[in-house]
């Protein structure tokens, strides 16, 4: 079946964001019983984005070599350790190491599944392929939060040991069903790469390096935007913990809906330069309208219309990256992916440190970051020319 490789990939995302997702509501918990804080809280949430941000290029790069599928089962293998060692956790050094080691590993399989689907579809279908992605990613972490707070009823533990029997299901479905992409040595580099840092200064030169820093600002948006929401309702508008999970998951199944069915027919129709521009603009006005929301409804309605903006983002500059990469995919998305990693590290501790001065400036500072990012935006071209790859010089297509 043509789509079967899709969907065992969109399976194996959903799990890994469950796992993810599963953690959100529980872990203050387990922080408090170990006799953490905010700033344990903090790092915490810190360290997964710095393990993914060190080491998605290296797992993309790894993919290059041996091939899309053993770097899908390491991740998802390492995804199902992890939440086991949650489940298990008696002290709070437990819990840094299990973060710690779902950041590692889980960032194998996000920029691998983005080449896999870079390797197999042509150009006009994968923007709607790459939304298929992002749709597995929201799907996860809409399940997630509100599956962890249910079964915390049981034990804290339980969310973490189904979340590691899911994912041993889902390595089983890789290891068996799914079809190699991208041989062992299909590509052999002519020539050796510079240091990462190196790197990432020259691209930043070049019209790749302005899709990462999109790839950094869609991140810190959507971060800074969710990481400081439930205490900015709770302390502006006094919502219960009900009415803030039914904002989130509200969020995370119209992110779902957006990235799965809406953004592959947009990019055919518009391209997905025009996408990104006026999901930025759309971005903005959202973290504008939140500060002016003055009840429940007024954030539901203002929260929707700022992540239908948002979801259109990542599949969109995915697209993009891909589409201007010649043959050294899972690199490419690798790097990708650690800017999307800094962005979940930044936003965060960013919507922290300005919510202590005045509760409104992250979405004050958001709109603001998101505009910027609409007029950086600008100089992105429609088309792919000869100098619009990571090194920043011609290829060969």
């Amino acid at each position: 079946m043509r789509n079967r490789p899709v969907l065992i990939l969109f399976f194996t995302l959903v799990v890994v964001m469950l796992g993810f997702g599963i953690v959100i509501p529980i872990l203050p918990f387990y922080v408090t019983q170990f006799g953490g804080g905010g700033s344990a809280m903090g790092g915490l949430m810190a360290i997964y984005g710095v393990m993914q941000f060190l080491f998605a290029p290296i797992w993309g790069s790894l993919s290059d070599r041996y091939g899309r599928k053993p770097i899908l089962m390491v991740g998802v293998l390492g995804n199902a350790l992890a939440q086991v060692l949650y489940g298990f956790s008696t002290q709070l050094w437990m819990l840094f190491v299990a973060r710690a080691l779902a950041g590692i590993l889980s960032s194998a399989t996000l920029p691998t599944a983005m080449a896999y689907i870079g390797d197999s579809t042509n150009q006009s279908e994968r923007g709607g392929k790459m939304g298929m992605i992002g749709a597995a990613m929201g799907l996860g972490m809409v399940v997630g939060p509100g599956l962890g707070g249910w079964m915390a009823h049981l034990s804290l533990s339980a969310p973490f040991f189904l979340a590691a029997g899911l994912s041993l299901l889902a390595l089983l479905m890789v290891f068996f069903l799914l079809p190699e992409s991208h041989p062992p040595g299909q590509v052999q580099s002519t020539s050796a790469k510079p240091s990462r840092l190196r790197l990432l200064f020259k691209a930043l030169k070049s019209p790749i390096g302005v899709l990462f820093l999109m790839s950094f600002l869609i991140s810190f948006g959507l971060t800074n935007f969710e990481g400081i929401f439930g205490l900015y309702a709770k302390l502006r508008f006094d919502f219960t913990p009900a009415q803030v999970g039914s904002v989130l998951t509200f969020i995370g199944i119209i992110s779902a809906i957006v990235q799965g069915a809406l953004t592959g027919p947009a990019t055919r129709r518009w391209g997905e330069v025009t996408i990104v521009r006026a999901a930025l603009l759309g971005s903005a006005f959202g973290f504008g309208l939140m500060i002016l929301a003055q009840n429940f409804w007024q954030v539901f309605i203002t929260s929707g219309f700022f992540v239908l903006s948002n979801a259109m983002l990542n599949p969109s500059v995915a697209a993009l990256v891909s589409k201007r990469t010649t043959d050294e995919q899972g690199f490419t998305m690798g790097l990708n992916n650690s800017f999307l990693s800094l962005g979940r590290i930044a936003g965060p501790l960013w919507a922290g440190l300005v919510f202590d001065l005045r509760m409104y400036l992250p979405y004050l500072s958001g709109a603001v970051i998101m505009a910027i990012g609409f007029l950086i935006s600008l100089s992105l071209t429609t088309e792919r020319s000869p100098s619009e790859t990571l090194s920043g010089e011609p290829r060969r297509l």
